[in-house]
């Protein structure tokens, strides 16, 4: 920071001595007008509108996602702790169970087979319900 200050002091000197009274007394000296606030204006209208489009394209056109985005889907998840989560990630056909935390992603487990299903005995039954009785299935072979 020493550095930068003293840098810029420097240059304040350099150029305070080049310039002369001379070129000072040449410097126009004409008065800001109307034409002046309103070009001004005019370039602060068509930045904002530029901000306000480009979000609202955004907005619009939503995520922009890849073409394996059918490919991988976040199936479900669950908060463990504060700011801890638990989630069930399909790839193609293989499903992650990843835990993530602030800073860090791990693999937990790798599914054999599918946990959710269509059939009649799943529909009704939570995440941590598919969860307990896949780990119990795992427990039993």
């Amino acid at each position: 920071m020493r550095y930068v200050a003293s840098f810029l002091l420097s240059l304040i000197a350099q150029v305070s001595y080049a310039v002369d009274k001379k070129e000072i007394a040449s410097l126009s000296t004409e008065p800001v007008g109307l034409t002046n606030y309103l070009q001004m204006f005019f370039g602060l209208f068509i930045i904002v509108a530029l901000i306000f489009g480009m979000a609202w394209f955004m907005r619009r056109m939503g995520r922009i996602n890849g073409i394996a985005s059918s490919e991988l889907k976040v199936i479900s998840g669950i908060s463990v702790g504060q700011r801890e989560r638990v989630i069930l990630l399909q790839a193609g056909e293989t499903q992650l169970l990843v835990g993530v935390a602030p800073g860090r992603v791990t693999t937990l487990h790798v599914m054999d087979e599918p946990i959710t299903s269509t059939s009649t005995q799943d529909t009704g039954k939570g995440f941590s319900e598919k969860l307990h009785a896949a780990i119990k299935n795992r427990s039993k072979a």
